[in-house]
């Protein structure tokens, strides 16, 4: 990429990278999100859906979670996933929707989410999010009312954010892990409901 990039964030170093690759033919989207999977196998979105089921089936834990997310998630044993930053959770509610992005860079919470979907780092998700939040959440599927505010949660290496997805109607009486098997990843990014 030459010394003309050396002030450029490695996130988009990287994005540019994978964008070649891909323009070139050789390999896909989806295979290079294959690949950054078995990289980070000790990485999953199952380390955040356990707390959102968690916050789902526990109010009291929910409300921890909201307030200080480390901890919330140290209760579960993950405090070495959130070592290094601030661990925010940010609720959907009615009325109100949260989606994540990170505009310099890709700072994202890969031990509670896996690795980061190819589009997460892209340029337009990450500058038209911020400025068009729901035309962005309507190219995912994701149409809400036009009432609903939303929420764009921009991370840093200092703070990293989850969103805890409104629980879906009927699951009152599911165990936590059938709760978790419901959370996606793009409900934990915001881009999509649960």
């Amino acid at each position: 990429m030459g010394e003309q990039h050396a002030d450029m964030p490695v996130a988009a170093r990287v994005r540019r990278l994978e964008e070649r690759v891909i323009a070139a033919g050789l390999a896909t989207d989806e295979e290079l999100d294959l690949v950054l999977a078995r990289l980070y196998a000790g990485a999953s979105p199952v380390n955040g859906a356990r707390i959102v089921a968690r916050a789902w089936a526990d109010p009291g834990y929910a409300q921890r979670l909201l307030a200080d997310g480390n901890a919330a998630a140290a209760e579960l044993g993950l405090a070495e996933t959130v070592t290094g930053y601030r661990l925010k959770a940010v609720a959907n509610e009615p009325g109100r929707h949260n989606m994540i992005v990170c505009t310099l860079c890709s700072c994202y919470p890969v031990s509670l989410l896996g690795p980061s979907p190819s589009w997460y780092k892209s340029l337009a998700y990450r500058s038209r999010a911020v400025r068009e939040p729901r035309a962005v959440l309507l190219e995912f599927g994701l149409e809400l009312p036009e009432q609903t505010k939303i929420a764009v949660w921009d991370a840093s290496a200092e703070t990293r954010y989850l969103v805890l997805p409104d629980r879906p109607d009927g699951t009152a009486d599911l165990p936590e892990d059938d709760l978790a098997a419901l959370v996606t990843l793009r409900g934990l990014i915001g881009t999509a409901a649960v």
